[in-house]
């Protein structure tokens, strides 16, 4: 779909005045009382948010290494070419001493909605603290004290966490931060972001890269081709986690049978783990091979087609382990909403359409039609918010008490402009570009098996369509757990090991020694347990 030039060039238009120069404090995780920092200068007229607070952490791992690492919260200023704040990006930055010699990588994590903020990344996958939220149901009510984090990314990379205009405390200057809800303005203005860290922090020389969670999957590509093309900036590596690629695979009407190819594998994944074995590649390439198959085939005869659906009964119904009369009544076309009530339906349950793992009580289940929150989704919301206040305050040492944190913002997400296209928005053409572009780029795109919302074989499907350039290059992981797998301790730290891989795959190649050969042949996907 063409994307607005208007507004990217609106948002390429704006520079990031230098940040001010942070309050400085010698604190560990809660610490005691400490000495009154002085005011730092505060930069352009109208800034809401206060002066950067930098302090020194420790964090002992539970493998028993110890992390002494610097933490910045604060805030970049976003000026026009005048000098009038428009907006001003909230971020969290964790910094370690390089080794001599060496220049540290530096990573960016955003995540996505569009609509929410870097929390989810910070304490539950990737920062040097995290928020305990395992099991098969979330608590809202539950304590918020952060653990350390046995899955950071921090030994092997800084980390900077940001927060797109509307979410967390990022805000455009006059409350107005529609201009910043589409597609390209979005990513330009993560872009400038991004380039003003690496300016004012001396990191330009720093390997660079990129994680982003769902919707910030789906910026990935377009951030990186910003980067490249329009500022001049390389990264040498992206993390693609749990990512929408084509929004015209998942957002299909009931009458389009791709989304249910789609999510079928995810739902024999979600049978496999209620029948106590973990999904695994192997387990499910019967399903994946169904679903792209005999199903589609025999979806495409339609629901009055009454052999094609006795057909499908009889392979669906086992490979999802659902009662047989349900599948028929569906026509073998099952439902999200559905499916998240009838899993658990005996015990008055529902399952989260993020991972079918986790479940919640049902408030009415004696009602004709479903009518339920997001067991995973929307009951994180009060335990992350508190956590992440809790962190900003006492441990960060930047409180903002007069500036509601947003989580999750509806009215960024409601507010979205997608574009007048005739086309749905996809990014895979992006990522092809910027493979093509740079041959020593590495991409890592992961996924949760029991994820419906954004299931795993789409991105399966749409990177086989990756030219052999992407070759050796391009990967694929999937785990156990869903949209957000990292929640589970062997997937994070089965996660934590592939993206070390890549980082030390793209180093080498980033110092000459180990580029791929041209001309190499084609490696296909590959999927970790």
């Amino acid at each position: 779909m063409p994307l607005s030039k208007r507004l990217a060039h609106a948002a390429l238009a704006l520079t990031l005045v230098a940040a001010p120069l942070p309050l400085r404090a010698q604190d560990a995780h809660h610490p005691g009382p400490q000495a009154e920092a002085k005011p730092a200068p505060r930069g352009p007229e109208g800034r809401r948010l206060p002066p950067d607070s930098t302090t020194r952490q420790s964090v002992k791992l539970p493998d028993g290494r110890t992390l002494d690492f610097t933490a910045t919260a604060g805030s970049l200023p976003l000026v026009d070419e005048a000098g009038k704040l428009q907006a001003e990006i909230a971020y969290v930055a964790y910094t370690m001493a390089p080794e001599a010699g060496r220049e540290r990588p530096v990573t960016f994590a955003i995540n996505g909605g569009p609509g929410a903020a870097s929390a989810y990344l910070n304490l539950g996958a990737i920062g040097p603290w995290r928020l305990p939220t395992g099991g098969a149901s979330i608590s809202p009510s539950q304590a918020v004290a952060l653990t350390p984090n046995d899955g950071t990314w921090l030994d092997f990379t800084d980390l900077v966490f940001i927060d797109p205009v509307g979410t967390g405390y990022s805000r455009a200057s006059d409350g107005n931060g529609k201009t910043y809800w589409s597609i390209d303005s979005d990513a330009a203005t993560l872009a400038a972001v991004i380039a003003r860290y690496l300016r004012v922090n001396d990191r330009m020389a720093s390997p660079k890269f990129y994680v982003g969670e769902s919707y910030g999957g789906f910026r990935g590509p377009l951030i990186t081709e910003k980067l490249q093309e329009e500022i001049g900036i390389g990264l040498s590596g992206m993390v693609l986690l749990s990512p929408v690629l084509d929004f015209g695979w998942l957002e299909t009407p009931r009458a389009n049978p791709w989304g249910y190819v789609l999510k079928l594998p995810s739902l024999a994944a979600g049978a496999l783990e209620r029948a106590g074995t973990m999904p695994n590649p192997a387990l499910l390439s019967d399903a994946e091979a169904y679903a792209a198959g005999p199903y589609l085939t025999d979806l495409l005869k339609g629901p009055s087609d009454t052999a094609a659906v006795a057909r499908m009964t009889d392979k669906v119904a086992p490979l999802t382990g659902f009662d047989p009369a349900f599948v028929r009544a569906q026509a073998a076309r099952l439902s999200t909403r559905s499916i998240q009530r009838e899993i658990d339906r005996t015990e008055g349950r529902v399952t989260s359409a993020y991972d079918t793992g986790i479940t919640g009580w049902d408030p009415n289940p004696d009602a004709a039609q479903p009518s339920f929150e997001d067991p995973q989704l929307t009951a994180l919301q009060a335990p992350l918010t508190s956590a992440m206040l809790d962190l900003y305050a006492r441990t960060l040492k930047w409180p903002v008490p007069n500036l509601r944190y947003e989580l999750l913002s509806n009215a960024v997400n409601r507010g979205w402009s997608w574009g007048s296209g005739r086309q749905a928005p996809e990014v895979l053409s992006n990522l092809k570009g910027v493979l093509a572009l740079d041959g020593q780029l590495r991409v890592l795109v992961a996924h949760g098996f029991t994820d419906l919302v954004t299931p795993y074989y789409a991105s399966k499907l749409l990177l086989a369509q990756v030219p052999a350039y992407g070759a050796g290059r391009l990967s694929l992981a999937v785990y156990p757990g869903g949209h957000m797998f990292y929640s589970r301790d062997d997937s994070r730290a089965a996660f934590k090991r592939d993206v070390r891989r890549l980082y030390q795959d793209a180093l080498k190649a980033r110092d000459g020694s180990s580029a791929p050969p041209a001309g190499a042949p084609a490696e296909r996907l590959k999927d970790a347990p």
